[in-house]
């Protein structure tokens, strides 16, 4: 891991480099999945907090939960889903636009004052081969996506999990857990958008030497 390759996770298309955290307790609520499932993906969210040092609690004093995941089969099911449209700016066009690309998952993010994560809504359409992951992956895969703000394209390429080889299970990689922690060290800012703070992240990984 690189001073480059930090601020590369959070430059965005347009070659801005722009980051936040959550600025207050995370509240999740889960749609569209039993009960087993919905406990995996708290689960895997309270896990990430803690690996940030950041905290969780049961309702958000503004907004009730402030982290949204939805699960449904296809777009169109958004558009039904009451009050979402005010939550989410130009629902309507969104979702068309998501359809056209065949996605399966999309992210959107609100921010309080000091450009800090107030709530984020996750939306994932199980599809055949979203269906296939394991529900601890796709849990840990989308706490890890929301806990901080990353460029669209941190992990096009690269997953953030990855397989131990010898048990198989599925665990966030060294590099990424480091720079959750150090984003979220008390020394560090809520949001940035100088990459000058990539050089601060930098400075603060704790990284297994052997990993």
């Amino acid at each position: 891991m690189t001073p480059e390759a930090v601020e590369n996770l959070f430059t965005n298309r347009n070659g801005n480099y722009v980051f936040a955290r959550w600025g207050r307790p995370i509240v999740p609520i889960v749609f569209g999945v039993e009960d087993q499932t919905l406990a995996t993906v708290k689960g895997a969210i309270e896990a990430v907090a803690v690996l940030a040092g950041h905290q969780m609690a049961e309702t958000d004093p503004e907004l009730g939960a402030n982290l949204m995941v939805f699960f449904f089969r296809e777009w169109d099911e958004l558009l039904g889903v009451p009050d979402l449209d005010r939550l989410i700016p130009d629902l309507a066009p969104l979702v068309a636009r998501l359809k056209a690309g065949d996605a399966t998952q999309y992210r959107a993010f609100r921010f309080d004052d000091q450009g800090a994560i107030q709530a984020a809504f996750v939306f994932l359409r199980m599809n055949d081969e979203m269906s296939r992951i394991p529900a601890e992956t796709l849990a840990l895969g989308q706490a890890v996506q929301t806990i901080l703000l990353w460029s669209e394209a941190a992990f096009a390429e690269t997953s953030p999990l990855a397989v131990l080889p010898d048990s198989g299970a599925t665990v966030l990689r060294p590099e990424i857990a480091a720079i959750i922690a150090a984003a979220y060290d008390r020394m560090m800012p809520v949001a940035a958008d100088d990459s000058s703070h990539a050089l601060r992240i930098f400075a603060r990984l704790r990284l297994d030497p052997e990993g």
